[in-house]
């Protein structure tokens, strides 16, 4: 759950960004709606889904309006937050963007990587502030060791990185099947495209970032375990694995970095992913009122997407496949 942890922070020198919510499932009621109730930078101006009843549940919830239609959303807000299927969100942000709204969406962009270029396309032609969710990018924890992996980095070349991202959400009983009777679970997109597209954007984003751009990668494993080795611009290798169906106490996420001038190691044990809300918040809308730059937009989620891709692609045909393969001039 989102809490407001955001007293400390001086409050926003601006009106409160009124933000439209599409999408009324589990993590629009965790994450989305609480993150635009719980401070001042913005505003929940209502929830509009295609299942109109869980909508007005929701609304009821924090007290909004649930919108009949989408069209109705789009001309009662300022900015829109995606909590809906990839394939859903590349369908409907290009048309938010062209309302000339701002955009908050998750990742994946899209089910496809022409589906995340698209969104990336219609940002783009109209200049849209956006942010996207990659949850521990905006947690302190995250930016500290990034900042020491770059300074370990300028002492000398990274020789490899190790990572996983492991949980149990995927299982019955998992906290992504909160809702489902036992051995009726249902991940929707995710049984369609595999965990690699739900925590692969994390993993890869974070390797990429600690060691160093990644040119190839080789994969192999299933839609329920992958594992993947990454090849860095400067020399580095990776190896890592992801999983959402290991029962585990908590969710799992782990890097080691090394090099000749030392070590370095992040965990997410202990973790407060409720400090991130704040901070994800408090960007979005800046670069809303302000037009200021955000930890991550769609072209760096464009990016990464096409890093899922690769990765996808080698698992496909047991190859070592080439980013700028799947991303010309990456």
């Amino acid at each position: 759950m989102v809490s407001d942890a955001s007293a400390s922070q001086s409050p926003a020198c601006y009106p409160a960004v009124k933000v439209g919510l599409v999408g009324a499932g589990q993590w629009a009621a965790t994450m989305h709606a609480p993150l635009h109730s719980a401070g001042a930078e913005t505003e929940l101006a209502g929830v509009w889904s295609a299942s109109g009843s869980t909508a007005e549940t929701l609304a009821a919830k924090h007290g909004v309006r649930a919108f009949g239609t989408f069209e109705e959303l789009l001309a009662s807000c300022e900015a829109v937050d995606f909590a809906v299927p990839p394939p859903v969100q590349a369908e409907l942000a290009p048309r938010a963007a062209d309302a000339g709204l701002a955009l908050l969406l998750e990742k994946p962009l899209g089910a496809s990587l022409q589906q995340a270029v698209a969104v990336a396309d219609a940002v783009r032609r109209n200049k849209a502030a956006n942010a996207v969710v990659l949850t521990k990018r905006y947690h302190q924890r995250t930016r500290s060791f990034l900042a020491e992996a770059t300074e370990l980095r300028s002492e000398a070349a990274v020789l490899g990185i190790t990572g996983t991202y492991l949980h149990g959400g995927f299982l019955d009983g998992g906290f992504l099947n909160t809702g489902f009777p036992a051995g009726k679970a249902s991940q929707g997109w995710r049984d369609e495209l595999g965990v690699l597209y739900d925590l692969g954007p994390h993993l890869l984003d974070l390797m990429e970032l600690a060691a160093g751009p990644i040119q190839a990668v080789r994969a192999e494993g299933s839609k329920d375990y992958v594992t993947l080795t990454t090849f860095h611009r400067d020399g580095a290798t990776g190896q890592a694995c992801l999983s959402g169906s290991v029962r585990l106490p908590r969710p799992r996420t782990t890097l080691s970095v090394y090099s000749t001038a030392g070590s370095l190691d992040y965990t997410t044990e202990g973790m407060d992913h409720s400090e991130c809300w704040p901070a994800l918040r408090r960007e979005f809308a800046d670069a809303v009122r302000l037009g200021t730059p955000v930890t991550v937009d769609v072209e760096r989620a464009v990016h990464v997407q096409a890093l899922v891709e690769a990765v996808a692609l080698s698992a496909l045909e047991q190859r070592r496949v080439p980013l700028a393969e799947i991303l010309p001039n990456a």
